[in-house]
């Protein structure tokens, strides 16, 4: 610990020094569950993809919402593209797979696969979403 920092801690109050020098040294804990939001040109595509994901119990969900409008730049050019957005549930140690699934099945050169953790719920639905979606098998 650099000697400034040192120093800092030394004048906080007691309770204060004891919640930052407690907090630096944790990490947060990896949530059981993740979603996973993919982009598609038509719902047909979204659909074929997310039964894939279903079928090969990759996901346990997929909420398909239509009509969304993607800005973005592609090759030194603004896109304004009209989509559908794929919010799929799984479990978190899936998502490495789930993305190559879609990486294989997608038609863009590049797919939109981004990933947050799900930190609560309502608990039947987390319990089922485990039955659903089976632990990534250990080699």
């Amino acid at each position: 610990m650099p000697n400034i920092l040192r120093q800092a801690c030394r004048i906080l109050p007691v309770g204060l020094r004891q919640l930052s020098s407690s907090s630096m040294a944790t990490q947060r804990q990896m949530e059981e569950f993740s979603m996973a939001f993919v982009t598609a040109p038509t719902s047909d595509k979204a659909k074929e993809i997310a039964g894939g994901l279903v079928s090969n119990k990759l996901a346990a969900c997929v909420n398909i919402i239509p009509g969304i409008t993607s800005v973005y730049e592609w090759e030194g050019k603004i896109e304004n593209d009209s989509e559908v957005l794929m919010m799929i549930k799984t479990r978190t140690s899936r998502i490495e797979e789930l993305t190559e699934f879609v990486k294989k099945n997608h038609p863009y050169d590049v797919c939109e696969v981004i990933t947050t953790s799900i930190e609560g719920g309502n608990k039947p639905y987390l319990d089922w979403l485990a039955k659903t979606v089976p632990e990534k098998p250990t080699v």
